[in-house]
């Protein structure tokens, strides 16, 4: 059987027991392509998603030893048995880590995701995990719909260069707020200050919490949580009365090693703030948002990129060979942008 007959897999290998994915985590295979069933068909992947919520999946027991690991992804259909998707067609699915998977009936392990038809001439297709996909709709959940944010508040943005942190910063720049963007290396912040932030700061400045206070004179009306830590600590003082947060990941915790629950402990550290100031806080779980506000997002969202009012930056890693490793480096703040790996040919570019 020739290379191309072979569907190449990550599974995971074992429960992780570390705080930050190790490569025993992960196993490598090569097995046969699996054959569509009934109201089923075969996807080759083009990109996969790398995303902090994974190993919390992981951490947690949400996928178990063998299971192909977790990720969303864009495709084309090798062959179908599933009514409205043909042969050619480019989908948004959840093949996770593989380079082919099958979509439609009797596929629960990735759970809720139907499969979606993307058209390449309203948006790039690597955009629908991306800005138009579900990190798009996480962004755009938290802020808009969660925190409702009004004209002259100041929102406070943490891993503001990230794949939702930057599409957090320019939501609230365009609904007419101060953005005050969280970043760490230099270049980062750089980043922001060009995406049009009102001030950016980086979490590894020795001035650190003077630096946000002095970005936010009049206070944090509004808080995107992706991080927590020392970033939390900072963020914690600035809290204006009736003050509203989205709580959408923790990544510094995210190798904690102490069983204790994450989102737990950082609600006990703000209990005392979020009482006095009136604080609303949101735990976010995008899949709460999908039947009630994804036709919205994609027409709201998908005219601000095609008129350029919003621009996204990719962090793309060609080979799936390298997943768990990017991975890694993903969790750590070690990329730029949203990480994506380039699985197979992407048919709409040239080259």
């Amino acid at each position: 059987m020739t290379d191309k007959q072979m569907n190449k897999v990550w599974r995971l290998a074992r429960t992780p027991t570390q705080g930050w994915p190790q490569a025993e985590d992960f196993r490598w295979s090569e097995e046969p392509l699996p054959e569509p069933g009934s109201n089923q068909m075969l996807t080759r992947t083009i990109y996969l998603s790398l995303d902090p919520y994974q190993w919390g999946r992981r951490r947690q027991g949400v996928e178990v030893p063998g299971v192909v690991c977790h990720g969303r992804t864009v495709c084309q259909v090798l062959r179908s048995r599933l009514k409205g998707f043909d042969e050619g067609d480019l989908v948004f699915n959840t093949n996770g880590w593989q380079s082919h998977g099958l979509t439609g009936e009797d596929i629960s392990v990735f759970g809720y995701m139907f499969p979606r038809k993307l058209d390449p001439s309203q948006a790039p297709i690597s955009t629908a995990i991306g800005v138009m996909g579900m990190l798009g709709l996480t962004a755009y959940s938290g802020l808009i719909v969660q925190c409702q944010p009004r004209p002259g508040e100041t929102v406070v943005v943490s891993a503001a260069s990230g794949g939702v942190g930057q599409v957090v910063a320019q939501l609230g720049r365009i609904y007419g707020c101060r953005v005050v963007a969280i970043a760490g290396s230099e270049e980062k912040v750089r980043f922001l200050n060009e995406l049009g932030v009102d001030a950016a700061v980086s979490h590894r400045s020795d001035n650190f919490a003077a630096d946000l206070a002095a970005a936010c004179p009049d206070g944090c009306d509004v808080y995107f949580e992706n991080v927590g830590g020392q970033v939390f600590d900072a963020v914690l003082p600035l809290l204006n009365q009736h003050g509203r947060i989205s709580l959408c990941g923790l990544v510094s915790q995210y190798g904690n090693q102490d069983g204790l629950d994450p989102r737990d402990q950082w609600r006990k550290k703000g209990e005392q703030v979020f009482t006095r100031q009136q604080v609303q806080v949101h735990d976010l779980f995008v899949g709460n948002y999908v039947a009630d506000y994804q036709e919205t997002f994609l027409d709201e969202v998908g005219e601000y990129v095609r008129s350029g009012r919003l621009t996204y930056r990719e962090d793309l890693r060609p080979g799936l060979e390298q997943a768990p490793e990017v991975f890694a480096q993903m969790l750590k703040g070690d990329n730029f942008g949203k990480t994506l790996i380039g699985v197979s040919q992407d048919p709409t570019q040239s080259g």
